[in-house]
């Protein structure tokens, strides 16, 4: 008994280890995206998705335990009602990015870790859960070019950053059909944007801009899932979820100063700083969101399901200066299909095969032109060997292939192709053993 018990402290460490890890990485992160886009709003905001969920379209409202094998859904809490053994889950991400804009184009490749999240059931018909993942990124880098009577002058823009989200959840199931669920939230990270102007001429003086906001600061997040049964072995699942619109605190920093390049265009210490503003206390409003899903399953088969979303953006403010965003919304449709769970002599039956497709009408208005966001993914589930038979683990791999954007009034399309990673093991780690 004892042994047990060291052994299941020696995993508590280990996650606590990995977390404090996780959380120092994400503190010091760095350029982790190369779209334009991410320069409005809060950047490219990533949403609470696993690579499970993402290889289907991104449906997660509605959806719960699949075919018996536990995950974590924080973008629904509702969901860890459903989690009866204790979970782990965690995973990267990387992306090649493709820009175009009239005859120019430029490539490139990010990658970064996406996720770490714990779940452990308290009674048998509740879980609680709480981990680490990314809430937007920011990093973008590109220069118009004008002339002034003769003169040539490049106007550069540039932005590095994001936010992180670490989260605690609780969902619990009333009776057999209800579950209700909830997270609270801390949001932080930084965003630090550039604006400079330089002039050709050797030696010039040329004017930066800089611009930077650390953000810490809670939110909250809820949902509710009702589950009932249309035939044997088939159910389906309606669900909502949604979020606050409250305020999390930040402050801001403003620089503006002089600067020089020497003769191998390399920027020289600032000359003067004309002002500077440090660690002021402003206020970064968060939209109200709302989730809409249904799906249905046959036991250890298939799920199809679908989401609608909507985001109030255009109240979003930061120290009370509205943002200019528009309000967004999109719609997922996604499935899973495992051919035979059981099956002994053939290890592809097994495997989860996953397809989804999505559409976004985004925050960003730029002109008379909504940036749009379209993708399709597909998944695969792989399930690996327990050594006792009481664990069980799950490669998740997934790929997406989508665009953003329009070269419409000479704009920017965005071509992504983003793969995400993540090991999932199921466990019963504080389950009680009885001594004869």
């Amino acid at each position: 008994m004892k042994l047990l018990q060291i052994k299941m402290y020696k995993r508590i460490n280990y996650i606590a280890a990995i977390l404090v890890l996780v959380c120092g990485l994400s503190a010091q992160a760095q350029v982790t995206t190369s779209s334009p886009y991410s320069r409005y709003g809060l950047g490219n905001v990533k949403g609470s998705l696993l690579p499970q969920l993402r290889a289907m379209g991104g449906i997660s409202t509605a959806v719960g335990a699949i075919n018996g094998f536990n995950y974590i859904n924080m973008q629904n809490p509702a969901s860890y009602s459903s989690i009866n053994l204790t979970t782990i889950d965690i995973g990267m991400s990387a992306s090649i990015t493709d820009l175009s804009r009239s005859n120019l184009s430029e490539s490139s490749f990010n990658a970064t870790f996406s996720h770490i999240a714990f779940a452990v059931p308290v009674t048998k018909k509740s879980a609680l859960s709480f981990g680490i993942l990314p809430y937007s990124d920011l990093g973008y880098s590109y220069k118009n070019s004008v002339k002034v009577d003769t003169l040539s002058v490049a106007q550069l823009y540039e932005g590095e950053g994001g936010l992180s989200k670490a989260y605690l959840g609780y969902g619990y199931k009333f009776g057999d059909h209800l579950s209700i669920g909830g997270n609270v939230e801390y949001i932080f990270g930084n965003l630090l944007t550039t604006r400079a102007t330089e002039y050709s001429t050797t030696g010039a003086v040329n004017a930066k801009l800089q611009n930077k906001k650390s953000v810490g600061g809670l939110n909250y997040s809820y949902g509710v899932q009702y589950n009932f049964d249309l035939a044997p072995k088939v159910s389906m699942t309606l669900g909502y979820s949604g979020s606050s619109s409250g305020n999390v605190s930040s402050k801001q920093s403003f620089y503006a100063t002089h600067y020089t390049r020497d003769a191998n265009g390399n920027e020289n210490t600032a000359l003067d700083t004309l002002s500077a503003v440090v660690n002021t206390k402003s206020n970064l409003s968060l939209p109200l969101t709302h989730n809409f899903g249904i799906s249905i399953q046959e036991t250890d088969k298939w799920l199809i399901g679908a989401d609608f979303r909507m985001s109030k953006w255009a109240d979003v403010s930061i120290n009370n200066v509205n943002q200019g965003l528009q309000n967004s919304w999109g719609a997922s449709l996604g499935s899973q299909f495992t051919p035979d769970i059981t099956s002994y002599n053939s290890y592809f039956k097994r495997v989860d095969y996953r397809l989804g497709v999505n559409f976004d009408k985004t925050y960003i208005k730029i002109g008379n032109q909504d940036i749009k966001q379209m993708g399709a993914s597909i998944g695969f589930g792989f399930p690996l060997p327990s050594a006792n038979g009481l664990s069980f683990y799950k490669i998740n791999f997934t790929t997406e292939i989508g665009q953003r954007g329009t070269l419409t009034d000479n704009l920017v399309k965005e071509k992504y192709i983003n793969f995400h990673l993540g090991f999932t093991l199921n466990d019963k780690w504080f389950r009680k053993y009885k001594v004869d």
